[in-house]
């Protein structure tokens, strides 16, 4: 379950937005200072550990690059919820251990909301309005590779369990 303030976003926030391609060659903690700067300047420095990342349609198209999930994840980013995600986008950011939720009612979610994500259960309360809104749930074998950090601590613990 996470709970936190609702940092909101629209249609087609693609990775060349989230990374900025002129961060790219940069280590991912400074790198991180440029998230999303295209659209909201402010987001890398105000953005705190626990606030919720929401976005609407198609969030995390363009390149395959790892880069925009790992420096939402330098952020403090552990959540983001959206109607529908970029496959590739999707998968990475399980792989580096953010919770992807995918929300029909995202629409309904304002900037500021402070939310309750729970994503065992498969539900959203926007403490805000009042409202609750159907989502994903987080299946166990994925829960077990975000709870691990990502896919590669994930493996190094299966790994090592077996030795």
């Amino acid at each position: 379950m996470a709970y936190g303030k609702v940092w909101k976003y629209g249609n087609n926030i693609n990775t060349d937005i989230i990374s900025p391609p002129f961060s790219l060659e940069l280590p991912i903690k400074e790198a991180a200072k440029f998230t999303m700067q295209a659209v909201d300047p402010d987001f890398a420095a105000n953005f705190r550990k626990g606030d919720v990342f929401v976005a609407e349609h198609n969030l995390g198209s363009g390149s395959s690059r790892e880069n925009a999930p790992l420096m939402l994840r330098e952020l403090g980013v552990k959540i983001v919820v959206a109607m529908d995600y970029a496959r590739i986008f999707y998968r990475n950011c399980i792989n580096v251990g953010i919770i992807p939720i995918e929300c029909a009612d995202t629409g309904r979610i304002s900037k500021g909301d402070m939310i309750e994500v729970d994503y065992g259960k498969g539900v959203i309360r926007n403490q805000t309005t009042g409202e609750e809104y159907p989502c994903s749930k987080m299946p166990p074998h994925i829960e077990a590779i975000i709870d691990a950090g990502g896919l590669i601590p994930y493996i190094e613990n299966v790994r090592l369990k077996k030795q």
